[in-house]
């Protein structure tokens, strides 16, 4: 049906739009999509790794005014992430209680969204790091399953939001694009300097599960 499609932002390529439909489509609906609780300047936004959500999530909060810290398990992005805005960096392999470094870092207050993609394994963390009244938008698992993880009742103890998503509404996509096309410098979809035919699909998925890219893997289709 042709109310499936939108239009893409015309100053991107079309690898780079590619990345939209799934992955910044859901990091923006962890920061607008409740309507209540948007993004705003100044807030304090936690975001996980430099997968697609993340780095897409750092960049449209970055473009809201809002503060980022980036959490991430290797020393060599750190300088990435940097020069993307992040304005705080916590390695959470030498530092496990990133939780309450995070917190620490806003002075106790805590911050304002969490966007959980690591999921049980990193909730406690996270629930630790999220402000009086803040919002945790999960939205996956890639750090894999835990029977150790905490409950509902932690989102009272915590006084906070736990809000689970899958990606976005057309409404929301439509606004995103246009937001991508008036402030492309900033809001640039980020794709891995490594790309892949069709062909080696099967390698494209190895190389993004083996952790090592940064932002969106693409596979180019001839």
């Amino acid at each position: 049906s042709e109310q499936g499609l939108v239009h893409m932002p015309s100053n991107i390529s079309f690898e780079e739009a590619s990345t939209l439909p799934c992955a910044a489509l859901t990091a923006w609906n962890a920061l607008y999509g409740l309507s209540d609780n948007q993004v705003t300047a100044g807030q304090w936004v936690l975001t996980q790794g430099t997968g697609g959500v993340s780095i897409f999530a750092l960049q449209f909060a970055k473009a809201a005014g809002a503060r980022v810290i980036a959490t991430t398990g290797s020393d060599d992005k750190v300088e990435t992430l940097r020069k993307l805005g992040a304005d705080h960096i916590i390695n959470y392999k030498t530092n496990p209680e990133w939780g309450a470094e995070a917190k620490k870092i806003t002075g106790g207050r805590g911050v304002d969204h969490v966007v959980e993609v690591a999921g049980p394994r990193s909730m406690a963390q996270s629930l630790n790091a999220i402000k009086i009244s803040g919002v945790i938008t999960i939205i996956g698992f890639v750090g894999g399953f835990t029977k150790d993880q905490p409950g509902f009742i932690d989102c009272l103890n915590h006084l906070c939001t736990a809000r689970g998503i899958l990606v976005g509404s057309r409404t929301q996509m439509e606004d995103m694009c246009r937001a991508i096309e008036g402030n492309p410098d900033k809001l640039r979809p980020v794709v891995d300097k490594k790309t892949f035919k069709l062909e080696n699909l099967k390698e494209a998925y190895e190389y993004q599960w083996s952790g090592q890219h940064f932002g969106k893997v693409v596979v180019e289709i001839a």
